[in-house]
């Protein structure tokens, strides 16, 4: 049986999606905090059960019969989120999982100016120093994160934030179906090449490309960082979120996410979609919804 962690969240259930194209239902198990959020998955005979990463003895029903488990990686940062990271690792192995897969970054490195990319390095050593087979999916940069940070361009005609630098910006759905694809064929041993799209952008070129889509100009504002940090923690962004966030800019212009790769697109069989598409789709539906 395939064990996918998170799996009501925005990447674990297209994950379940696409794993459900490729093997029976009764070969795939959900671990999620709240059973009743994957209803939908037990009418197509998923197994659900309810396992939470900060309570550890939950896993161990969660994991039963696991041959793989897919861990996606927490909303924690730091300590914290190491800690829960390592517990569900060693439930997989307790489990009698043969191999754990976990949801990490390009950017993942110890010496990350993001701290996030800290924590996916520490997960990728603890799992390397088991000696147990593993596979880190060094995931590019969410292209999720420009609607999140960035919805409301069009309607004001900028885009502001602070220097940032190239992205390889990559599709959740991507990510998933190469997720899925992995588990069933066994790929991969260790972290995995940057599973990424072909091209890299900067905010720069987004506006540029937010504009032609939109029709509407968008202008490309940058800010000092620490006048970008005050203004999201006025607008009621948490001190230490803003500093979280801010990070992700000094990283960038560092070059940290600026890896591309063809491993995605060899994965896939096809193109990986583009950010002109994804900006493209999610403007139809609304820049700020999901998509």
């Amino acid at each position: 049986m395939i064990v996918i962690t998170g799996a009501s969240g925005k990447l674990g259930s297209l994950v379940v999606d696409r794993l459900l194209e490729r093997v029976p239902a009764d070969q795939v198990g959900v671990s999620v905090r709240d059973p009743e959020r994957a209803d939908g998955l037990a009418a197509r005979g998923v197994r659900v059960r309810r396992g939470d990463f900060a309570e550890p003895s939950s896993l161990t029903a969660a994991f039963e019969g696991a041959t793989q488990v897919l861990l996606v990686s927490v909303n924690a940062i730091g300590p914290e989120k190491v800690a829960q990271h390592i517990g569900a690792v060693d439930a997989a192995y307790a489990a009698g999982a043969k191999r754990v897969l976990y949801t990490s970054h390009q950017g993942a490195g110890a010496a990350s100016l993001f701290s996030p990319m800290v924590d996916h390095a520490a997960t990728e050593e603890y799992l390397s120093a088991l000696g147990t087979p593993f596979t880190s999916l060094r995931n590019g940069y969410y292209a999720d994160t420009i609607p999140a940070l960035f919805g409301q361009a069009i309607e004001t005609g900028e885009l502001v934030a602070p220097a940032d630098g190239p992205v390889s910006w990559t599709a959740h759905a991507d990510l998933a179906e190469a997720a899925a694809r992995t588990l069933v064929d066994g790929l991969f041993d260790g972290p995995t090449p940057p599973l990424t799209a072909p091209d890299v952008y900067d905010l720069e070129q987004v506006a540029a490309l937010l504009s032609e889509l939109s029709g509407r100009p968008v202008r490309r504002v940058v800010v000092d960082d620490e006048e970008w940090r005050a203004g999201m923690v006025a607008r009621g962004v948490p001190e230490d979120r803003a500093t979280l966030l801010l990070g992700t800019f000094l990283a960038s212009r560092r070059g940290e996410f600026a890896a591309t790769d063809p491993a995605l697109e060899e994965l896939l069989g096809r193109p990986a979609t583009a950010l002109r598409e994804f900006l493209g789709h999610r403007l139809a539906g609304g820049l700020g919804g999901r998509g």
